[in-house]
């Protein structure tokens, strides 16, 4: 059974950087593409960004020279790095293993307050 468990999230103020991890059950994580996401109150859920097995990324141009997706599969584990955030990164970041189609972590917060 594939569990996906988000952390890293929390209270910010505008400027400062988070990293989110995602630690994937198992040892399978390395074979498949996998990807974040968030969902703001209120709003769908939005692609953030995806990588491959071997390491190809694709950031989403709402958040692209600020966010960056990687993965260690020796630690089972995907992350997000976010800089520079703002009021409107506040949402529930999502990872998922299997993208575009795949299993879903259960969400860590994020809230971006002066």
């Amino acid at each position: 059974q594939v569990q996906l468990v988000e952390s890293g999230g929390g209270l910010v103020e505008p400027g400062d950087s988070l990293r989110l991890s995602c630690l994937a059950s198992g040892s399978f994580m390395r074979a498949y593409a996998m990807a974040w996401y968030r969902q703001a109150p209120g709003k769908e859920r939005e692609f953030l960004a995806s990588i491959t097995s071997v390491g190809a990324t694709n950031v989403s141009n709402s958040v692209k020279g600020r966010f960056t997706i990687s993965r260690d599969n020796d630690k089972s584990t995907l992350y997000l790095t976010m800089n520079n955030l703002q009021l409107e990164d506040t949402a529930v970041y999502y990872c998922m293993l299997g993208y575009p189609n795949g299993y879903w972590g259960g969400g860590t917060r994020v809230t971006v307050s002066t």
